[in-house]
């Protein structure tokens, strides 16, 4: 499941996606085989944290299973 990080919550990426050039037709974020589209990886603070990506708007995202 994607979410969106905050600095206290995780959001859903329809409640922030649904307004940005980027997303894709239902508005959700360019999710592509494990990759975000619309934006790059960032470094893996540790191995048992998900990968977090910063988006072209500037929020982090992650995929939290």
């Amino acid at each position: 499941m994607l979410v969106i990080l905050m600095e206290d919550q995780l959001l859903q990426p329809q409640q922030v996606c649904q307004t940005c050039l980027m997303a894709d037709q239902q508005g959700q974020p360019r999710w592509d085989q494990g990759q975000l589209r619309c934006g790059r990886a960032l470094q893996k603070m540790a191995e048992q944290f998900p990968t977090q990506y910063e988006c072209q708007m500037g929020f982090r995202v992650a995929n939290i299973e």
